[in-house]
């Protein structure tokens, strides 16, 4: 399970070799149950990941159009 520190694309490798090892492979019920379990975690890190993204983005987009309509203002007079 990757550290509290990996990044975005490293936490997305690693479900990428979960998911294909249980695609793959045979694995025993428990071995399969632990990956499933590692898997929903990362996915609910990944997700609070992009989720934090789009909040930022969404707030820079706001502040540029805000700046971006005061110059236009600011231009036209």
């Amino acid at each position: 399970m990757p550290s509290k520190k990996e990044s975005y694309e490293s936490m997305i490798k690693e479900l990428e070799k979960i998911v294909s090892s249980m695609e793959n492979e045979e694995l025993p019920l428990e071995e399969a149950m632990k990956n499933y379990e590692d898997g929903v975690k990362l996915c609910d890190k990944l997700y609070k990941i992009l989720n934090k993204a789009e909040g930022k983005i969404k707030l820079l987009t706001e502040n540029g159009e805000e700046e971006f309509k005061k110059a236009g203002d600011s231009y036209e007079q």
